[in-house]
């Protein structure tokens, strides 16, 4: 059975985006980047937000030729998995291997995750909100950032009760910390 996993790049004080939808301050170092991209490699399947989906569809069409390593890794990861999006504004994919769902259906995601045995990525705070509330999410991997942004688009919902247990820390030179929790029922 696959695992549902949440994965983002946060503020310290939580947050995805800053009161403006920025997320600048968030960009990966080389060494993040390459740590980020060695997690990917198992994900089968990436389930997202319309916003997110749009964000992370340039990894598509980047001509990453003259890029560093780690960002034609990632590219390759990023291509090489199914997509699921969930819209219901959005008319067509505009990448390959994706499919456009109008509504979020626990059971569906469910059925996804007994069908596979690779991990599926979720990404969108919205997206994720429903799936943590659904019971779906197998495990949250955090990577804070040493930044406080102070309001914006959490990456935790407001209201959400959440047991969690440490799986695995890591500090990298840069100041982030990665922790990877197991979602406990």
């Amino acid at each position: 059975m696959g695992q549902l996993i949440y994965s983002g790049i946060t503020s310290l004080d939580g947050y995805l985006a800053d009161s403006q939808g920025n997320f600048d301050w968030s960009a990966p170092d080389e060494e993040v980047h390459a740590f980020v991209n060695d997690l990917e490699r198992d994900a089968g399947t990436y389930l997202f937000g319309r916003r997110m989906y749009e964000v992370m569809s340039v990894w598509e069409t980047w001509d990453t030729a003259g890029e560093p390593s780690v960002i034609q890794d990632y590219a390759r990861i990023w291509r090489g998995a199914d997509k699921v999006v969930y819209s219901s504004t959005l008319a067509t994919a505009s990448t390959d291997r994706t499919r456009i769902e109008r509504t979020f259906n626990p059971k569906t995601v469910r059925a996804m995750k007994d069908g596979t045995d690779k991990n599926i990525g979720i990404g969108g705070a919205t997206l994720a909100a429903a799936a943590l509330r659904a019971g779906l999410v197998d495990e949250c991997q955090i990577f804070l950032n040493p930044v406080a942004v102070g309001g914006g688009l959490r990456f935790l919902p407001d209201g959400l009760n959440l047991r969690l247990d440490l799986l695995e820390e890591r500090r990298f030179s840069n100041g982030v910390v990665y922790l990877r929790y197991r979602c406990l029922a």
